[in-house]
């Protein structure tokens, strides 16, 4: 179905301003939902004046032919190089991809208006052959040979022996050749892609033999949607470890890129200045270095500990969605990574602070000498938090002055918890109520499912349990 330009920039302004994603654009509009996306993205980065134009618009064979190259030789998708070139549909690409290789890997140019029988029956590489014989046939062979095979070699990066070895096949096929006299053409340019004759024959037996990972990949596979998504090479190499499966890192994250599979990846950090010292309560998780030599000093952060209920620490943050605001804050052991204990609430007042430290202190009723950190929030520089640590024999720490850097365990939580169930779901919580029980269900998976390279291969809760049983 085409759409007119109000259409598509209905689409877009809804994209944008409504927060609406291409998936529901496509249903609302019924359109296939890659078209969408594909329209959403050429409008960011060409502006809406690009789908003004239509898609008849002339383009030199010149310029078709760099676009068709960076996609088949230098390795681009069609995605990508279609959206930088601003063309109106990716499918345009395509169609220049498929005549081109269709038409003897040549740009052809096509006269505008209709075309008579006699220049309908001269496009093709067998029209262009017939009269052709002897050396003339021969120069052409090996005009299309040299033309084919060194497109293989356009760029920087190493040719596969297996693209060596289709483009030849083609060959073989389009031009009824021997592969004796393909390859002689081939030896003779030695700065074309090389392959012997052993080694063409050896790739093309295998080239349709099964897929010796079929297993292996469904095994990774499992692991990856089994976790939504939330796993990268590292920790499903690790889970597949635990499952008795011994495989490779490498290979996993080689495996990993053929299926299109990709952990989710955090956002930039922030990075704050570095305040200064005169904070409330010292921190007691750095200490300074000074480089008498150069007459430089700088501070270490020390998050190391040697087991759990050592060192501590909080932080406050907040949901955001179209029924209101939700506020988390939770105590993180810095051992093993583990929520001790923490309280979702509408409101981050103090009230909310103190029945997350009287969870923790039923976890835990001994705390005398715990370290327990903080940035220089309000609530922990009140007089009733200071009391409530003393009381148990907890030792306070706090940030410098706006440096989040210093509590960047809570800080690191905060981001992968929001990475991995809430941005780009925002709009999936009808109510406040729904929202918290997918953090209460993501920390519950957090500290008892979902295991950490830090850890190796261990959960929160598996490496508490363990470090107690050898204490």
């Amino acid at each position: 179905m085409k759409y007119s330009y109000e259409d598509k920039i209905e689409m877009y302004r809804k994209w944008k301003n409504e927060g609406k994603s291409s998936i529901q654009l496509a249903r609302e509009y019924g359109a296939d939902a890659s078209t969408v996306s594909y329209m959403i993205r050429l409008i960011e980065i060409h502006g809406e004046e690009i789908i003004r134009h239509g898609k008849n618009k002339y383009y030199p064979p010149e310029y078709k032919e760099t676009a068709i190259k960076r996609v088949l030789c230098d390795g681009e998708s069609i995605w990508s190089v279609a959206l930088e070139l601003g063309l109106q549909d990716k499918g345009i690409l395509k169609n220049w991809i498929k005549s081109y290789k269709e038409n003897g890997y040549t740009v052809i140019e096509r006269k505008r208006g209709r075309r008579g029988k006699e220049e309908k029956d001269d496009t093709g590489i067998r029209s262009r052959t017939k009269s052709l014989e002897g050396r003339e046939l021969e120069a052409y062979h090996r005009e299309r040979i040299l033309k084919k095979i060194r497109c293989l070699g356009y760029g920087k990066r190493e040719v596969r022996k297996e693209e060596i070895a289709v483009v030849i096949t083609e060959l073989r096929q389009e031009l009824k050749c021997s592969l004796r006299f393909i390859l002689g053409i081939i030896k003779e340019n030695s700065e074309l892609p090389q392959i012997s004759k052993s080694d063409y024959y050896y790739v093309t037996k295998h080239l349709n033999d099964e897929d010796t990972d079929a297993d292996t990949k469904q095994l990774i596979s499992d692991v990856y949607h089994e976790h939504k998504g939330r796993y990268g090479y590292r920790r499903i190499t690790l889970e597949l470890s635990n499952k008795g499966t011994n495989v490779n890192h490498k290979r996993v994250k080689r495996l990993m890129k053929v299926m299109g599979l990709f952990g989710i990846t955090p956002k930039a950090k922030y990075k704050s200045y570095k305040g200064d010292m005169n904070g409330t309560v010292k921190n007691l998780l750095i200490h300074k270095e000074v480089d008498e030599e150069n007459n430089k000093t700088k501070y270490v952060r020390d998050f190391s500990t040697k087991t759990v209920n050592e060192k501590w620490t909080t932080d406050v943050t907040e949901f955001h969605i179209r029924s209101g605001k939700l506020y988390l804050a939770p105590i993180l052991d810095m051992y093993n990574g583990e929520i001790v204990s923490y309280d979702i609430s509408e409101h981050p007042d103090f009230a909310q602070q103190v029945r997350m430290l009287n969870k923790a202190f039923a976890k835990y009723p001994d705390l005398t000498g715990l370290t327990f950190h903080s940035d220089q929030g309000w609530q922990y520089q009140m007089y009733q938090w200071h009391k409530l640590l003393k009381d148990r024999g907890i030792i306070q720490s706090m940030s410098r002055k706006g440096n989040c850097l210093d509590n960047s365990p809570a800080e690191n939580f905060f981001g992968r918890l929001k990475n991995e169930m809430f941005y780009g779901h925002e709009y999936e919580f009808e109510s406040l109520d729904s929202l918290k029980t997918a953090i209460d269900e993501y920390i519950e998976y957090y500290n008892n499912t979902r295991i950490k390279t830090k850890l190796k291969g261990l959960t929160p809760c598996q490496a508490r349990n363990q470090a107690l049983s050898y204490s």
